[in-house]
Parts: C-alpha cells; sequence; structure tokens
C-alpha cells in the first residue's frame, strides 16, 4: 500500500504540522499574512466541536446572539487595563466609503466592550440576572508569528459573557463553565486530559480578576492553552454603568465573567493525537467515524458494500462510502489515514465470497483483522469506543511519563524543556519573569489535590511550567 509523505514527528515537529495541514486538506494559507481557508474537512471537524461545545454552553443556560464585528474606538479605552493589553494586536479601519471616519473602529479583538454597552442598557434590576450570552463569531488579532489554527490573525471562536448580581455567583459561573462545557469536552469528546487551574497575575487575561484555564500537553511536549474563563469583577461594570436595582432597592454594579474557545481546538487534535500517518480523530468528535472502501466493484461488491454503509448508518454511525475505484486502493486508504478516519472497512469481492470483510483501526499503526460480515455493526460501535477510549489513555501515559515534580528553579528549567515541571508556587514565585526568558511560562496553578485555587493566590499552590505554543 502507498504511504503518506509526512516528515516524521521526531525529525520536525513544526514541519510534520504543517504537513498533517497541507496533505489531510485541513486548511491552507490565506492570501492575508496570518489569515487561513478552513477545507470542507477541517471545518467539518470544527462544526463537530461547535455542536459538543454548544451543547454544554446551553445546557450551562447561556443564550446565543451576535454583536457588531465593528467596535468603537472610544469603547475599548473605556477599560485601560483590557486596551493596554489588547493594543499591539488591533485592527483599526480609519477610511471607509473614500472618506476619513470621524471615529476610528477597531475590527473586533473580543467582545466584553460592545457586549457590555448593551448589557448596561439591558440590565435595570436584580431580576434582570444573570444575564447568560454567548456568541459564535470571527475575531482580528493582528499575529506577527502566525501559524495555521495555532495563531492566526482572523480566526473563528464562542466568546461568553455573563453579568450577576453576586460575586459569588459570577466565580461559581466561571467555573461551571470550564469544568461543565471545557474540561468535559477536551476529555469526553476530544480524548485529550488537561490540567485545569488558574492563571498566574502576569498571564491572566487583561482586564480580569481571574482567568481558569484548560492546558493540554502536546505531542512534542510543549502545553497548549486551549480554554480560558474569566472573573471580570466588575471592572467592566464600572466602566460601562452596568447597574441594577437590589431587592433591597439599593443600586449596585454588576459581577461579570467572560469565556472562550477557538479553531485552536482543531491544531490542539492534530498535535495531540496526531501520528506520522497523519490525524487520528477521536470517534467522538470524527464527522466521519467509519469509512466503507470498496477495494474493486467486481462480482456484486460495489452494491453490498452501499449496503454495508448504509446499516452502519442505520446503527448511528457516521460513516462514508469510498467506492471511487478508479483511484487506486492503495492511495485511497492512505488519504483515509491521513484524514484519521477512526475505523476503515475494506470491502473486497474475495472477502465477500468468504462471508467476511477487513477492519483496520486507526488508533493502533497497522492493526487491521478479517471479521465476519455477520454482527459487524455492533463490532464497529464497539470499537469505536475502545478507539475512543485508547487515545485517551494514550495521551494521558504520554503526559504522566513527561511530567517531572521538581524542587528548585534548575530543576524546573530542565524538565520543562521537554514536558511539564510541577512545582511548589512559592519556590518559583519571584521568578516568573526569569522563567519567560527562557521561553518557560507558568501554565496554571493548583491546590495540592489537582482542585482550582480561588482569585487569590495563596500559600501550598503547585504550578506547571512548559513550554508553550
Amino acid at each position: 500500500m502507498a504511504k503518506a509523505v509526512l516528515t516524521s514527528k521526531s525529525e520536525d515537529f513544526p514541519k510534520w504540522y504543517q504537513d498533517v495541514v497541507a496533505k489531510a486538506e485541513l486548511a491552507d494559507n490565506g492570501p492575508v499574512r496570518g489569515t487561513m481557508v478552513i477545507r470542507p474537512y477541517g471545518y467539518a471537524i470544527w462544526e463537530r466541536m461547535q455542536a459538543e461545545l454548544n451543547r454544554r454552553i446551553k445546557d450551562a443556560g447561556a443564550e446565543n446572539a451576535y454583536f457588531p464585528l465593528f467596535i468603537p474606538e472610544s469603547y475599548l479605552r473605556k477599560e485601560a487595563e483590557h486596551v493596554e493589553g489588547f493594543s499591539p494586536e488591533l485592527a483599526v479601519v480609519t477610511h471607509a466609503g473614500g472618506k476619513e471616519l470621524e471615529e476610528p473602529v477597531v475590527v473586533r479583538p473580543t467582545s466584553e466592550t460592545i457586549i457590555n454597552s448593551f448589557f448596561s442598557k439591558w440590565v435595570q434590576s436584580h431580576r434582570d440576572l444573570p444575564l447568560l450570552i454567548n456568541q459564535w463569531a470571527n475575531v482580528v488579532r493582528w499575529e506577527l508569528r502566525p501559524r495555521v489554527f495555532l495563531r492566526t490573525t482572523e480566526f473563528l471562536w464562542q466568546e461568553g459573557h455573563t453579568a450577576h448580581a453576586t460575586q459569588a455567583d459570577a466565580r461559581v459561573y466561571a467555573l461551571r463553565i470550564l469544568h461543565d462545557v471545557y474540561e468535559d469536552f477536551a476529555r469526553d469528546v476530544m480524548a485529550l486530559p488537561v490540567l485545569v487551574g488558574r492563571k498566574t497575575e502576569r498571564e491572566r487575561f487583561a482586564g480580569a480578576d481571574a482567568t481558569y484555564t484548560i492546558e493540554g500537553m502536546m505531542g512534542d511536549g510543549k502545553a497548549l492553552q486551549m480554554g480560558t474563563s474569566h472573573e471580570l469583577g466588575q471592572n467592566f461594570a464600572k466602566a460601562f454603568d452596568i447597574t441594577f436595582q437590589s431587592s433591597s432597592g439599593t443600586t449596585e454594579h454588576a459581577w461579570q465573567t467572560s469565556w472562550g474557545v477557538s479553531t485552536r481546538l482543531v491544531g490542539a487534535l492534530i498535535m495531540g493525537h496526531g501520528d506520522d500517518a497523519g490525524l487520528r480523530v477521536p470517534p467522538a468528535l470524527a464527522p466521519i467515524q467509519a469509512v466503507v472502501v470498496l477495494v474493486r466493484d467486481e462480482e456484486g461488491a460495489g452494491e453490498r458494500a452501499a449496503s454495508l454503509a448504509a446499516e452502519l448508518a442505520g446503527a448511528g454511525v457516521r460513516v462514508r462510502l469510498d467506492d471511487r475505484v478508479d483511484t487506486g486502493f492503495g492511495r485511497r486508504a492512505v488519504e483515509w489515514e491521513l484524514k484519521g478516519v477512526p475505523v476503515r472497512i475494506e470491502v473486497g469481492p474475495r472477502d465477500l465470497a468468504a462471508g467476511t470483510v477487513t477492519l483496520v483501526r486507526r488508533d493502533v499503526a497497522g492493526e487491521k483483522a478479517t471479521v465476519a460480515l455477520e454482527g459487524l455493526g455492533a463490532r464497529v460501535a464497539g470499537l469505536l469506543a475502545e478507539i475512543q477510549t485508547s487515545l485517551y489513555q494514550e495521551a494521558l501515559d504520554r503526559r504522566e511519563s513527561s511530567t517531572v515534580d521538581a524542587a528548585g528553579l534548575d530543576e524546573v528549567r530542565e524538565a520543562a524543556q521537554v514536558g511539564f515541571a510541577r512545582v511548589p508556587w512559592d519556590v518559583i514565585r519571584e521568578s516568573e519573569t526569569d522563567l519567560a526568558a527562557d521561553a518557560l511560562t507558568v501554565r496554571c496553578l493548583q491546590e495540592a489535590d489537582g482542585g482550582v485555587p480561588g482569585s487569590s493566590a495563596g500559600a501550598g499552590l503547585i504550578a506547571t511550567v512548559a513550554k508553550a505554543y
């Protein structure tokens, strides 16, 4: 069978990543530096991510809405820390319709300011709270070192924005999104274990009181921030005058959160599960869970392959029939390996004469079996569940074997070159800037038992340090 021509992960991980993006037909670079064109298969994966996340977001009580792409520049200047944090990345429109604008407008880098300008109109009473809004949109941040899916000038995401009557309610909701939406999605759909913790003051979102994060380990040992949830305190509420009359009749400022994940998750999928043959997509996420590949259309094999695909679809499997016999079988097999389809079912006239097909699982290189046609639907369903578990366990084992408990700064620097270093926060608290000079960052802070600490950094916290994307 023909083999995919990919750079080896161990030889050149960044080049391997670019190869997978191109040859699995996920995306192309756009004509403007830092932009991307998401191809149909890449977008199908993103649509599956959207569907799974959207369901969880709605289960958490948020409703979807849409806000303008263009934001008056003055809005961003209402919250000083926020505009300072985003200034280097802003795209600003100064001319439109052949004329200079009276006020420049910013192309949406995030929507705290535009959404909060409307929250100030919509929130009047404690009965209006909590106000739970989510938006699916594109954003623009002028990226100096772009990489498709990971860092692009324009990308797709969801951003949630909420207002609450109390600080406690806001914190509970920010953590609910972190755990019930983001952590649950990463673990149960993407089959990626994540560290769940709080960002340091240096790493928190501009304008937030506290930032919570999920951090995944990629195939080269580096960390990737996969999603964040923020306690905004009353910073934006005071800047945009979001007040409400409490049940006791006093006027109070709202407490707020914001939270988001983006098409960066597609990059996490590639780097978290991919191998030297291409993508490996967990069945819970895969737009195509099984592909029925017709080897040769002889002796009724084509009709049987089509009926087999229909049978699997009827059993709830997301299936694709590949009957392109005018293209070589080896080339087609490589294509489906590159795309990471979890299960490949090869159907040929000889197999059918024996009442069998060849079953190939994508998570284990080279593993295939000759199985009976009878009961194939149940067998495939069981195999999909097994592959989902297998991919998660493999990623977890890799993270655990590449995580070192360090006692001091030198050990942290050594361990974080190839994986994660865990160290008491008090040991490196004063050295965070020095670590940054070595391209190392504190990815998150956790309680000793792995819990997520509150917005104040107390004693006894554990820091995870790594190189990161």
